[in-house]
Order: C-alpha cells, then structure tokens, then sequence
C-alpha cells in the first residue's frame, strides 16, 4: 500500500507508462499531467524499463543491512522473559538491563499481542481494549483519593474452574463472592485494598476508616477529597458521610455511567486481577486472600508504575 501522502499508487503508475511508452508523451507533460516531478515520472519510467509491469509495485522501506539491530541472544530473552512473566517493556527493560523502547521494538516486530489483550491467567489472546490519552495528576499525597469495590468470585476447596476447567461438574457454581475494597492515592498511586463480605454503607465506612489509617502511616496525614461512583453504599450511606466528615474531606462523585473519570482505582482493580486474583491458579479462597497483603506490599514498595517513572508508589512519599 502507498504511503497517505503519495501522488501515485500502482494504477496512476500504469497510467504514466501507458502515456509514456505506449503514446508517445513527453515524461515532463505526463509528469505535469499527473501532479509529480519529472525526477518522479523519470524514476518510474527507469524502473518499468528494467524490471517490468511487477517493478511498479511498492517496494518494502526496510534497510537491507541493520547493524545496530539488538542482537539475537538479547531478543531471545526479552521474548522468553515476556513469556514467562507477562509483563510490559516497562518492567521487562530494568530487568534486563534493556530500554524499554527497544523492548516495545522487539514485540511488536515479534507481532507479540499487547497485555490488555490476553488472559492474565494463561497469556492467550482473548480480548482488545481502548485507551486513554487523557491524563491528570494531583499535585501532592492526599489531595484526592480513589475508592471502589471489585467483586470476584469465591473459590471452592480443591480449586474451580480455573484449576479444574469448566466441565459440567464446575465447583464454583453458587459460593458466592468476595468483594475488594480499595483505596488509591491520586499522586503517588498508594494503594490499600482489603476483601470484605459485603458492600453495604457500613462496611464501606469501616473500610475507609482502615485505609485512611494505613495512608497515615505512610505520611499521607490528611484527605482532602475522596472520589467515589454513584453505588447507593457511597451516596446513601449516612455512616460513609460520616467518616468523610471525620476525615475534614470532600466527597466527589462522577458523572453517572462514566467510570473512567474514577480510573486510577479502577485501573487498580485490573491490576489486582492480573497480577493477584487470577496471576496463579489458587485451590482454595482463604490461600488467594492470604495473598492479598504480601501483594499489596511488593505493589507500593517494589513493582514498577509506569506513571511514576518506573519506581513504586512509596517513593513519593
């Protein structure tokens, strides 16, 4: 396919031979004729000359010799690391000691499906989503926090689906769910989550009181704003009122069936999924809760947040 900026493609090519070759015109009247330089019209001409009709194909822009192409070996591991780990450039290239760009190079010239489009679980092809490229960021810790439930479904002794397939003897029919509460903070992407039987007004209060605990001490002192969704748990409930109050905070509410406008803890949430909830396969509910905290704790202190500049949450604080 020609370029979207190109004057001829493989037919307006035919045309100038056939002027050309075929009725005599003069190469800079057909060249005039057809909106291109005689320098064009001559090229074209040279190349049907010596090649044929097939010369008037686009040729592929790609350099005959690469030598600064990273080298075999070192493509190799980028590939076997994404492989293994199913991660971004941007944790694949400090751990290899790689640029991430050159690491986004390698996948996408390994036609390597992005991450938001696969299961988190087994890596394979399954979905494609839209992103955003709209951003914002409060300027200090605890001027605006995200808060959200996720529910996800309890998981039998001896493992569900995941663990067993989803044949007609399924184990994960009917125990019903855990719901994840979490709380994030805008600016340093702080995050705090905690699995509750419920999503009732209470138990929302409760959570938020816990969380706001944790932010404090980790010197996130004060909560300005607390942004939640129009659930009748944060909108109705008089003891979720209550906590803000306590707190000296705002409650912002989105916009109705606009759940992007509270995306940080609903990017967080995927986040939970993919590399928590449904990173390995658990045979049994409380094993999958257990490992809820250590998670959290490698998340704020460790594992690399590409909107922080490849460094956790806890060094902006």
């Amino acid at each position: 396919m020609s370029h979207r900026n190109a004057r001829l493609n493989f037919r307006g090519r035919q045309l100038l031979v056939q002027r050309v070759r075929g009725e005599g015109w003069a190469v800079a009247h057909a060249a005039k004729a057809q909106g291109v330089s005689r320098q064009c019209a001559h090229r074209w001409i040279r190349r049907f000359d010596e090649h044929g009709e097939a010369a008037l194909f686009d040729r592929s822009s790609r350099p005959r010799h690469c030598p600064r192409q990273t080298m075999p070996e070192t493509e190799e591991r980028v590939l076997a690391c994404r492989h293994v780990q199913r991660r971004g450039q941007d944790w694949i290239g400090p751990e290899l000691g790689v640029p991430p760009r050159t690491v986004s190079r390698i996948l996408r010239r390994n036609a390597v499906p992005y991450l938001r489009e696969c299961d988190p679980l087994t890596g394979e092809v399954i979905r494609a989503s839209k992103t955003t490229a709209v951003r914002y960021e409060r300027a200090v810790p605890g001027e605006l926090v995200h808060m959200d439930v996720k529910k996800i479904g309890k998981i039998p002794d001896g493992g569900g689906w995941r663990a067993h397939g989803r044949g007609e003897g399924s184990r994960s029919r009917g125990i019903g769910y855990d719901y994840v509460h979490s709380l994030i903070d805008d600016h340093s992407r702080l995050g705090y989550s905690e699995i509750l039987p419920d999503e009732k007004g209470a138990t929302c209060a409760g959570f938020l009181t816990r969380a706001a605990d944790y932010f404090a001490t980790h010197g996130i002192s004060w909560i300005q704003e607390v942004m939640t969704d129009n659930h009748l748990s944060y909108k109705k409930s008089v003891a979720v009122r209550e906590v803000i109050d306590a707190l000296g905070a705002k409650h912002l509410f989105i916009k109705p069936h606009c759940p992007w406008q509270n995306g940080k803890v609903e990017r967080f949430n995927r986040t939970l999924q993919i590399e928590w909830a449904y990173r390995q396969v658990f045979l049994s509910n409380i094993e999958r809760s257990r490992a809820l905290a250590p998670w959290l704790e490698v998340y704020n202190t460790q594992r690399r947040h590409t909107a922080l500049g490849g460094h956790p949450p806890i060094t902006r604080l």
